[in-house]
């Protein structure tokens, strides 16, 4: 039975292989680490890495979970996602746009 996969596998190319284990971890660096600032949130002070990929595209990861310090996330924890729910915190937007004006946080262009 035939499988089928997005991209090749290389299993027939070691070498090949590697060089393409080796180019998805320095992908994953750059996606997941690379840029990435250091934040507190003015209003409940959790802390967050933010990274602006344009003006209209922001990359958030919690250093922690949401639920444990961030009141809106706490509520959405407490009573379930839905429909209108919001999927961020207010209070987190602002303080990167603060940080963004402040040029604690950089644009590329």
């Amino acid at each position: 039975m035939a499988t089928w996969a997005k991209a090749p596998d290389f299993a027939d190319q070691p070498a090949r292989q590697a060089e393409v284990r080796a180019q998805t971890v320095v992908d994953k660096e750059r996606y997941l680490e690379q840029g990435l600032t250091p934040l507190r949130c003015q209003a409940c002070r959790s802390q967050v890495l933010v990274r602006k990929s344009s003006s209209h595209q922001t990359s958030v990861q919690w250093t922690q979970p949401p639920h444990t310090h961030c009141p809106v996330f706490a509520e959405l924890s407490r009573n379930g996602a839905g429909p209108g729910r919001p999927d961020s915190c207010p209070q987190l937007e602002k303080t990167i746009k603060w940080a963004v004006d402040e040029g604690l946080i950089e644009v590329p262009e």
